[in-house]
């Protein structure tokens, strides 16, 4: 029976290569796999890209309003598994898609993404996920002191922040991301709330 499974970690523990790999093994034994992206996600633009340089264009590149059961029913004939990237920025209603594809079509839906944002705060897709998804797996990295991360800060400029919207993609407007363990978090925010 078909699963819905989430992947999750903090910035830069290797889930979309993970999702690479994952299509690459159903490619290689003859199975179709569709990549599947948000398009809020404008890193790569079509592409996933991961960080360390493998890249690959998506199948299905969903809007906030996109029906993912519909679009899978009716575009593909035969599908071996859904992989979905970034994952935590699909709609509540997406993710509930995504377990329509399961019951409904027997096809395992893979997602992979962040559990929460810069600011800690859980992201609505991601929420729904850890509420309904079949398989729940944390990915681990590690912090720049040598522990596992769990936070994703957020740079910009080079310069830790707690303002900006919930979503600022990497790479764009000077930002970027960092992981982080809860020890390091706080004290970069300590630094901020002193200010």
């Amino acid at each position: 029976m078909a699963k819905l499974y989430f992947r999750y970690g903090a910035m830069n523990c290797g889930k979309t290569t993970l999702l690479l790999q994952t299509y690459h093994n159903y490619e290689e034994n003859g199975l179709k796999a569709v990549i599947a992206k948000p398009s809020i996600d404008t890193k790569g633009n079509t592409k996933i890209v991961s960080r360390i340089g493998l890249e690959r264009e998506v199948d299905l590149l969903l809007k906030a309003d996109d029906n993912i059961f519909d679009i899978v029913k009716k575009k593909y004939k035969k599908v071996d598994c859904v992989l979905v990237d970034e994952a935590q920025f699909l709609k509540k209603e997406q993710v509930n898609q995504c377990m329509e594809i399961v019951v409904k079509l027997n096809i395992p839906v893979m997602c992979f993404g962040l559990r929460t944002d810069f600011l800690t705060n859980g992201f609505e897709g991601a929420t729904r996920l850890l509420e309904i998804a079949d398989s729940i797996d944390e990915m681990r990295t590690i912090c720049r002191c040598g522990k596992k991360a769990s936070f994703n800060a957020r740079f910009v400029n080079d310069k830790f922040t707690l303002s900006g919207e919930q979503v600022a993609i990497d790479g764009k407007d000077n930002v970027t991301y960092k992981p982080m363990c809860a020890k390091c978090y706080a004290e970069e925010k300590n630094k901020i709330d002193k200010k």
